[in-house]
C-alpha cells in the first residue's frame, strides 16, 4: 500500500502580540519558516498546539484564512475544526472546505464522558457533512474520550475518514488499528516519544508539536527512517532529540514549551493565552540545555 499521508505535519502555534491578540504578521513569518526553511510536509493550524480551545470563532477563521493564503498550495493544509458539539464541529469543517483546505483534523469532543456510539455518531455526522479528508485525532489524555480501534473500524466505511492521529501513547494501538482497518485508515504518529517505533511499524506520517522549534531535525528523522529506512542512523538521531520530545510529552506543556523554545531561538511568537502561562524557570532551564545540546544558539 502506498501511503498518502506521509511526512512531518507541523501543528502550528498561534502567535499572540503583547496585548494577547492574534499576531497576523508573526503567524505568516512562522508559516514561512516551517515550510521554506524547515521543509515540513503539511501544516495544521488551530489544533491543540494552536490553542484552538482558547480562540474565539472569528480568530479561528482568521487563522485559517491567513494560513491558506500564506501557504498558497505549497504543502497540504489540514484545519483543526474540533469543538465540543457536533453541530459546531460540522460548521467549522464546512468553513474549511469552502475556504479550500485540503482536509480537517478533529479531536474527539472534550469535557464530558462520550460513549463509543456517541463518538461514532459525531464522526459519521461530520463525514456526511463534508467531502474533504478527515483525520481523526485520538488524544484521550486531553479530550477525556478514547477512540478505540473497533470504533475506527466502523468509521472506515466512510471514504473521507482517511487517517487517525494516534496519541494515546499505547504502542499496541498501532498494530490493532492496522489489523482492523487495513488500508482504509492510515495511522499517523501523534506521540512524539514513540515516533521511531511507529515508523518501524510502517507509519509514515508524524503530527509533531516539536516541529515548531526543531522542524529541520524532525524532517531529517523522517527522511532517514521512512525514506531511507536507515534505522541505525535514525536511532542515533532519535536519541539526540528524544530528551526534547520527552520534555514536551511528560510535562504536558507542549504549547508553552514550543513558544518558549522559539523565543530562545530568536523567533518569538509571544506567550500562550491565559489560563496557560509561560513555563516555570526549571522547565525553561531544561529546555535551554536541550536546545544547546542539539547545537542551537540560544538567547539568554
Amino acid at each position: 500500500m502506498v501511503k498518502k499521508y506521509r511526512g512531518v505535519f507541523a501543528v502550528v502555534c498561534t502567535p499572540f502580540d503583547e496585548k494577547g491578540d492574534l499576531d497576523e504578521a508573526a503567524l505568516r513569518r512562522h508559516l514561512r519558516y516551517l515550510v521554506d526553511q524547515c521543509g515540513v510536509h503539511s501544516i495544521i493550524p488551530t489544533g491543540s498546539t494552536g490553542e484552538f480551545a482558547f480562540l474565539n470563532e472569528a480568530e479561528r477563521l482568521r487563522v485559517m484564512e491567513i494560513t491558506l493564503d500564506e501557504i498558497n498550495h505549497k504543502v497540504p493544509v489540514y484545519i483543526g475544526t474540533a469543538a465540543c458539539s457536533t453541530r459546531e464541529t460540522v460548521r467549522y469543517a464546512q468553513d474549511a472546505e469552502k475556504a479550500g483546505a485540503d482536509g480537517v483534523m478533529v479531536v474527539s469532543p472534550y469535557y464530558g464522558s462520550v460513549s463509543q456510539n456517541e463518538l461514532y455518531e459525531h464522526f459519521s455526522t461530520l463525514a456526511r457533512s463534508i467531502s474533504i479528508p478527515i483525520i481523526v485525532y485520538n488524544n484521550p489524555g486531553t479530550s477525556g474520550n478514547d477512540i478505540l480501534p473497533p470504533l475506527l473500524a466502523r468509521l472506515a466505511e466512510f471514504e473521507n475518514i482517511v487517517a487517525v492521529k494516534e496519541s494515546s501513547g499505547v504502542m499496541q494501538r498501532v498494530s490493532e488499528i492496522m489489523r482492523l482497518c487495513g488500508d482504509k485508515i492510515e495511522v499517523l504518529c501523534g506521540c512524539d516519544t514513540l515516533v521511531l517505533e511507529m515508523f518501524q511499524m510502517g507509519v509514515e506520517g508524524w503530527v509533531a508539536a516539536p516541529a515548531n522549534v526543531i522542524g529541520e531535525l524532525c524532517v531529517q528523522l523522517y527522511r532517514v527512517a521512512v525514506e531511507q529506512k536507515d534505522f541505525e542512523k535514525a536511532r542515533d538521531l532519535y536519541f539526540r532529540v528524544l530528551p526534547l520530545m520527552d520534555l514536551f510529552e511528560s510535562s504536558g506543556q507542549y504549547v508553552q514549551l514550543a513558544k518558549a523554545g522559539l523565543a530562545m531561538l530568536g523567533m518569538s511568537i509571544g506567550n500562550p493565552r491565559k489560563p496557560l502561562l509561560p513555563p516555570e524557570p526549571q522547565l525553561l532551564e531544561e529546555l535551554r540545555g536541550i536546545l544547546q545540546t542539539l547545537g542551537f544558539e540560544v538567547n539568554a
